[in-house]
């Protein structure tokens, strides 16, 4: 068995850190005893811009804000969905994340930090949506274990009743709200509803068919 190795830590806002780790060719991301990512379980991320690219499919030019790089699963999903008049922002609040995502983990990131529809904001996901009205076809979060966040606890504001109408703000009509979850939350799916969307909440594996069940939110901004 080859053993991880610690390739670097990320202090964290909040305290604590984020730890690196990589064994092989697999990589993983770590909070404490938490693993909160690993570069062979993808397919939950990916269907997060997948199923939300779906819906605003055949806009003109849409504009998309992704909370949260990660590994990038969710980032070359959305690229690869998307036609190249689109416009992909990138918000990471961690510094080395990106760093890691230029560094030790290039092979998984391959060339999409540098497709020239994407930019990368190192700032907290909460300030772009707040900063423009109807801005964007679609917002992706991916920040972190879900509504109950376990990273950083300003995360916890997305998702509260301010937060759902920041986002609401936000999009265009008939707009995206995806946000990805480790575990299913029945009093978000309500606060989803009473923000103003029309929910559908999906659940899909972490690896194909197989590993956890993730859950998917899919809040569409009504028109009216």
């Amino acid at each position: 068995m080859i053993p991880w190795v610690q390739l670097d830590r990320a202090p964290l806002p909040d305290g604590g850190e984020l730890r690196l780790k990589r064994r092989g060719t697999e990589f993983s991301i770590m909070l404490g005893t938490n693993e909160l990512m690993n570069s062979r379980l993808s397919s939950s991320e990916e269907a997060l811009a997948a199923l939300a690219c779906e819906r605003i499919n055949g806009r003109n030019a849409p504009r998309i804000l992704i909370g949260g790089l990660g590994m990038g699963f969710t980032l070359r999903a959305a690229l690869d969905a998307l036609g190249g008049d689109a416009k992909v922002v990138v918000a990471e609040l961690v510094p080395a994340v990106v760093a890691w995502a230029r560094g030790p983990m290039a092979t998984v990131f391959g060339s999409c930090l540098d497709d020239p529809r994407v930019s990368v904001r190192q700032t907290d996901v909460g300030l772009l949506i707040r900063d423009r009205a109807t801005a964007y076809d679609a917002i992706l979060l991916d920040v972190d274990n879900g509504p109950e966040g376990i990273v950083h606890k300003g995360n916890d504001a997305l998702y509260g009743h301010r937060g759902l109408a920041e986002a609401h703000a936000a999009l265009k009509p008939g707009g995206v709200l995806a946000v990805w979850s480790s575990a299913p939350d029945a009093g978000f799916t309500r606060r989803l509803a009473g923000a103003g969307f029309a929910v559908e909440e999906v659940n899909i594996r972490a690896n194909g068919k197989r590993g956890a069940r993730h859950t998917i939110w899919l809040a569409v901004r009504r028109s009216a």
